[in-house]
């Protein structure tokens, strides 16, 4: 479950990326718009449900952590693209984890263990809003990356 071939280099540093969720994707809607992105990603994503992210990211030692955060950094989805980019060229990561907190967002003590706050916009979502915005956004960022064509 590795990340795209870019195109524009021959071997590239591969990392697993994974959308954790401290809840459970109830709504039907949102469960299958998320798991149709995962499709179109060819299995390169995985959302995974826990009651527990602090428990769930105990050990990852070689994860690149990024919160979901409404005062997290903004990017446009050039910039996203990029960061992704740049966390796979870095070499140090085996994994990208985006952390999506509860309805009442997420503990403190995984705020603190991110490597990068990231703010999908100054709007509040639902956590199930939340996820399908995110992998939806993780997907135009393969397109970005490998010069494919997505609509803006």
């Amino acid at each position: 479950m590795s990340c795209y071939a870019d195109k524009t280099q021959n071997k590239r540093h591969k990392v697993n990326i994974k959308v954790i969720l401290e809840a459970k994707l109830r709504e039907s809607f949102y469960r299958e718009g998320a798991f149709e992105y995962q499709k179109r990603l060819l299995g390169k994503v995985k959302i995974i449900e826990v009651n527990n992210i602090l428990e769930y990211i105990k050990n990852k030692t070689n994860s690149y952590i990024i919160t979901l955060e409404i005062k997290g950094n903004e990017l446009t989805s050039e910039e996203f693209s990029k960061k992704i980019k740049e966390i796979e060229n870095d070499g140090h990561y085996n994994e990208i984890l985006f952390l999506v907190g509860n309805a009442e967002g997420l503990d403190r003590e995984v705020c603190k263990k991110a490597n990068f706050k990231f703010s999908l916009s100054k709007l509040t979502f639902l956590h199930q809003e939340a996820v399908l915005i995110l992998i939806e956004q993780i997907y135009r960022a393969f397109k970005i990356l490998n010069n494919e064509p997505y609509h803006k």
